[in-house]
């Protein structure tokens, strides 16, 4: 180990930052933000330093650096351009005994500054001893999306129960395993929901079983697993995916998606497609109670965004009437996400002011459209679940006012590798998806937008236009509306 990994305790700290380029000012911002008293000295300051010194938050002295500003202080960091002032300033404040850095030279000086992960009271400092800067940095970019935004609640509500705990639990093992709880489990994830005053109330529950018994109840996570793409999924639906003991899963949710779930977590298929589904709904959300009720952290993982096609609000509604926690964790929608890839804007100042989801479900045995609704000028129109139906949607929006020729696409497997856009315009797109033999999931878009995939498909670059070589790439319907085709 080259270096020692120190937290100093800056507060109050008379601190000297010479420099005011765009390192001395970072430098700077985090000196202060670290509760020290931040003196910069630099002739010219840039604009982030000008804007501190204007806040208050640091003082700026326009001039060169004099051996005397080192009077006083007992940090210094030396962020000039010029390399040899800066070793100046590092020996200088050394033969002081003041704490000196060099932002140029990581290997002189008394220590380096890390990239920083700031959860307060958390804290994750990544440093390479200065043979990487650009390595530190993207280890602290992968670190952001493992650690909460909200993991300062947890922290406090720890110190707040911390002398509680050590006073009735006085072996080290005991403590360790209480905290292995707390961290592990639904205590932890109350708080970052911000539920403080029911995650202190569990926390005190636990505490008063011994801190081993298994929670009564559970929770639900009802998780939006986006259209396909598991770079999609939101850093929340990700860290629950691993805490989960249950999946439950429907069947749009992509392989790789299911893939990033706990591994040793009990895997169950509740996916639906037009008159085959392997659990009723009912079924459904009866399962979602019985294994709550078990101790279990469930994770309802639905295909796109659970409230948009999905009948997420169905399932939370019977969870909220047996009283099981939950939460809901949003997901970018097929809509956007299969239009985003097939480079097709849902809306564009010069062709659509306006856009309309809606579902190709037949009821009765006609496919049952507010008509006069979805062919309004000027917006788009997106088809869930209408692969089957597509001669009578496409027929219907014609005989409703559309022109024959508007565009329309249809997009399969959307944001997966397997992306397939099938393109024409209401009067032939029907023909054209039976030549190509698409197959569902898909998702029809409709409107002038369309136009725009040739020039703005960055997905599959070359392989916009004509239906004749009919492009890769099959559109997923949402969540649990895997009443699909």
């Amino acid at each position: 180990m080259e270096q020692l990994p120190v937290f100093l305790n800056l507060r109050g700290w008379p601190c000297l930052v010479v420099g005011a380029g765009r390192v001395g000012a970072g430098k700077a911002e985090v000196l202060t933000a670290a509760g020290a008293r931040v003196r910069i000295v630099a002739p010219e300051a840039g604009a982030r330093a000008a804007e501190l010194a204007e806040a208050g938050r640091v003082s700026l002295d326009r001039r060169a650096f004099g051996d005397s500003d080192l009077d006083g202080c007992r940090l210094v960091v030396a962020a000039t351009d010029d390399r040899a002032l800066n070793r100046r300033i590092v020996a200088l404040a050394e033969s002081r005994g003041v704490l000196a850095n060099s932002a140029s030279e990581a290997r002189i000086g008394d220590f380096s500054m890390p990239a920083i992960v700031d959860r307060s009271p958390v804290l994750a400092a990544v440093s390479t001893g200065g043979a990487s800067p650009s390595l530190a940095r993207y280890v602290r970019a992968r670190l952001e999306t493992l650690i909460p935004r909200s993991f300062g609640r947890l922290a406090e509500l720890a110190r707040a129960a911390r002398p509680e705990v050590n006073a009735r639990l006085p072996r080290i093992s005991d403590r360790r395993a209480f905290w292995d709880r707390v961290f592990e489990g639904p205590i932890a994830e109350m708080a970052f929901a911000g539920r403080l005053d029911e995650a202190r109330a569990a926390l005190a529950a636990l505490l008063d079983s011994g801190g081993g018994s298994a929670p009564a109840t559970g929770e639900v996570y009802l998780v939006g697993a986006g259209p396909g793409d598991p770079d999609l999924l939101t850093f929340r639906a990700m860290r629950l995916m691993q805490q989960a003991d249950v999946v439950v899963h429907d069947r749009l949710v992509s392989p790789g998606v299911l893939a990033l779930a706990r591994r040793d977590a009990e895997v169950i298929y509740a996916g639906k497609r037009r008159a085959e589904h392997a659990i009723e709904q009912p079924g459904i959300n009866r399962l979602l109670v019985r294994l709550a009720r078990e101790g279990k952290r469930v994770l309802r993982l639905k295909g796109g965004d659970p409230f948009t096609f999905g009948r997420g609000g169905e399932e939370i509604a019977t969870l909220a009437e047996e009283g099981i926690p939950f939460q809901v964790v949003p997901g970018v929608t097929a809509a956007s996400g299969c239009a985003a890839y097939a480079g097709i804007p849902l809306t564009h100042r010069d062709h659509a002011h306006a856009c309309i989801f809606v579902t190709g479900n037949r009821v009765e045995g006609r496919v049952a459209l507010d008509w006069e609704a979805v062919t309004r000028p000027d917006q788009t129109v997106v088809v869930y679940m209408g692969l089957a139906s597509l001669h009578e949607i496409c027929a219907g929006l014609v005989r409703h006012g559309l022109d024959a020729a508007t565009p329309a696409a249809l997009v399969e497997q959307g944001t997966t590798e397997s992306q397939r856009v099938i393109e024409g315009c209401l009067g032939t797109l029907p023909d054209h998806a039976e030549g190509a033999a698409a197959r569902a999931p898909a998702l029809l878009i409709v409107g002038e937008v369309v136009r725009l995939r040739g020039r703005l498909d960055w997905y599959r670059p070359g392989e916009s236009g004509a239906p004749a070589h009919a492009h890769a790439t099959l559109a997923h319907s949402e969540g649990d509306s895997g009443r699909g085709d």
